[in-house]
């Protein structure tokens, strides 16, 4: 079934990434971590859909996005930063393997971080504590809702950088022997988002640390 949406505020959050709110139309469920594939309601642009993760509470009256743009792509991210109150989207039926599975170990690159956002919101909500975000990105100033990361309560984040050399954070890219450092338990839960190479880079470091394919919360599947 597609949905109508219609945009009621946007947003920056960093230098390429937006924060988008629109009404929530009857009938549009979805869970914490789901996505939709949505195309601008315009003339040339309603057969070019992308997948976007919803970022609000499943029952509140919005839906809200946080999505990164790329001016470099002709494509809808590059739309993203024209949009204004008023604009339509179309959107499908949400979707998507990462749900909640209680409290883990998140592991996100750049705008992969956007189907946590819901899910460790649910958790603050909930009083859950002892969750951990491994949140790599290029530089400092790409790491989005940076503050948010640092002062909700259950959650530790570890901000990992590769392309910055004098970041304040960690410099270098999470593999294994950083997994090793940084984390005591690897009986837990590990959710994991981001670009293809770095979801296949993290599920096979793990899967060499003797984590079990089912303690894994991955988007694309195996």
């Amino acid at each position: 079934m597609t949905h109508t949406l219609t945009l009621t505020a946007i947003a920056p959050v960093t230098h390429d990434t937006w924060h988008l709110t629109f009404d929530h139309p009857a009938g549009f469920q979805f869970e914490p971590g789901q996505a939709t594939h949505w195309a601008l309601d315009k003339d040339g642009w309603r057969d070019k859909d992308r997948p976007f993760t919803m970022t609000s509470k499943p029952e509140a009256d919005v839906v809200e996005f946080v999505i990164k743009s790329y001016p470099d792509h002709d494509g809808v991210t590059e739309q993203i930063p024209h949009m204004a109150p008023g604009d339509k989207i179309l959107a499908e039926d949400p979707a998507g393997a990462i749900t909640d599975h209680g409290p883990g170990v998140f592991l996100a690159a750049g705008a992969g971080i956007t189907p946590f956002i819901a899910i460790l919101d649910k958790h603050a909500r909930e009083g859950v504590i002892g969750d951990r975000l491994i949140f790599a990105n290029k530089t400092d100033h790409d790491i989005i809702l940076r503050d948010k990361w640092d002062t909700m309560d259950g959650v530790t984040p570890t901000y990992v950088i590769s392309g910055q050399a004098d970041t304040d954070y960690i410099y270098g890219k999470i593999d294994k022997a950083m997994l090793q450092d940084l984390l005591n338990d690897l009986n837990q839960t590990f959710y994991i988002c981001g670009p293809g190479g770095f979801v296949d880079a993290m599920r096979d470091a793990l899967t060499d640390l003797s984590v079990s394919k089912s303690q894994m919360v991955i988007e694309n599947g195996w």
